[in-house]
């Protein structure tokens, strides 16, 4: 029976991914409990730090398989952690006591901590696939529409006109800086932890420093310069680092949303059957997948926000703010993967309508190339008194319900100075997309691959 929308047979794959949701089951978790105490074994074998015939046999026995799964709950519960449990079951399992050097020098949080990284080195891992993907629709809808006209909006005010294009790639360059910044925080994030009691190693006579060098490099991780039991920024790193991925998952939804107002119509979710269909109104194509991006990276914003509360540790080991991470980590990463699947979805077959985009440019019947006008005027007669006789000219044409052009033929501070094609130029979108196609081309000349 499942209770959380993230575990939903219902909304399940629409509120995350099954393969992030697998990487933070229990089955997963316990997995990455049995490689370490695997690999930490293999290693002090290795070191002459625990008897060779042990660490072989503890490592025949790290197998998800042998898990009893009723007595790990039972036993996690009594105790409080998971983790005592599970090297109870691989010392059972291991013949002539020889289990009793499983877990050699290692404390409970070691093992938890690392078997998190290594779940976090598996979560980010679908992350980057996916901004990789999100990328390039974005790439391709930015180079499809280079010189698309569409207008820019100012405080959801038609404003002057841009590129589709060029909107594309605003976003494009978003997404370009959180995968560099995925690269960048990796070095700081997937680095292990093993430093037994109050984190200086003082369960192991010699050997301490060899056996954590070792084990991270069995497991593929760094080696902390030093315990991080009860300091916790790299964890609270990610967390913050998925709800800003998640802001600019958010613009997009935010922005398609508007578009597909009906008085607006310019672009669309993909189109299939019945989706966002109204149960009254069959008319109805309700933005989907904006809606439920929307909603899970609101609520990552607030986990990611739980992840700073628990860095607020107390001493060496901490009462309490670690397990926020249990809570918040895992929701944090299967809401993202759902709204970066709903993107994706979204940006691979999101339909554009460029003839939509040129009539709403024109429905103010020249008003948004006021400025263009302005500029035009500025070397006749000034900019400021351009500015305010443009301004003027504007509201006497909403008055007179007549096309700008129009009304500035006629002004005769105006044509004095200017012929009538030169208005026509300055009231031609076309001439007025300033450097939108450059700043595309730059943005898509620097995507890494």
């Amino acid at each position: 029976m499942s209770s959380t929308i993230i575990d939903s047979k219902i909304f399940g794959d629409m509120f995350s991914d099954a393969a992030m949701r697998h990487v933070w089951s229990d089955e997963n978790r316990t997995a990455k409990y049995l490689d370490i105490e695997r690999a930490l074994a293999k290693v002090q074998g290795e070191l002459g730090i625990i008897p060779k015939e042990a660490a072989d046999e503890i490592v025949k026995n790290c197998e998800p398989s042998q898990i009893d799964w009723v007595k790990l709950k039972a036993k996690t519960e009594q105790i409080g952690y998971p983790i005592i449990a599970v090297v109870n079951q691989i010392n059972a399992n291991c013949r002539d006591k020889l289990g009793e050097y499983c877990h050699w020098g290692a404390t409970t949080q070691d093992i938890t901590d690392t078997a998190a990284v290594l779940q976090i080195r598996e979560a980010l891992a679908l992350v980057e696939a996916d901004l990789k993907d999100i990328s390039g629709s974005l790439a391709k809808l930015a180079k499809a529409h280079r010189n698309t006209p569409i207008i820019g909006r100012s405080n959801l005010q038609q404003a002057t006109p841009i590129t589709f294009g060029y909107k594309m790639a605003s976003i494009l360059a978003g997404i370009e800086r959180h995968r560099e910044r995925l690269q960048q925080l990796k070095p700081r994030v997937l680095v292990g932890e093993f430093g037994g009691a109050s984190g200086t190693l003082s369960s192991l006579e010699t050997g301490a420093m060899e056996t954590q060098a070792g084990l991270m490099k069995e497991l593929g991780l760094g080696q902390p310069l030093i315990s991080w039991h009860t300091v916790r920024d790299n964890f609270a790193e990610v967390g913050a680092f998925l709800g800003i991925v998640g802001g600019s998952l958010g613009k997009i939804a935010m922005d398609v949303k508007l578009l597909m107002q009906t008085e607006v119509a310019e672009v669309f979710e993909p189109y299939a059957p019945g989706r966002g269909s109204s149960s009254t109104m069959p008319q109805k194509r309700n933005p989907i997948s904006c809606l439920y991006i929307h909603a899970n990276i609101s609520v990552v914003r607030q986990l990611a926000a739980s992840l700073m509360d628990a860095m607020v540790a107390d001493h060496e080991r901490s009462t309490g703010p670690w397990e926020i991470e249990w809570v918040a980590m895992p929701e944090i990463f299967c809401l993202m993967s759902g709204a970066l699947k709903q993107t994706k979805f979204i940006l691979a077959g999101l339909e554009v309508d460029a003839a939509q985009m040129r009539s709403n440019i024109d429905m103010t019947h020249g008003l948004v190339m006021s400025e263009a006008v302005m500029m035009g005027m500025g070397p006749y007669i000034g900019r400021e008194y351009a500015h305010d006789l443009v301004y003027d000219i504007c509201r006497e044409a909403l008055k007179q319900k007549r096309h700008l052009i129009e009304l500035l033929a006629e002004h005769p501070e105006i044509n004095k100075h200017v012929t009538r094609e030169q208005l026509e130029g300055f009231c031609n979108p076309m001439n007025n997309l300033g450097q939108a196609g450059v700043m595309v081309d730059r943005v898509l000349n620097s995507i890494k691959n």
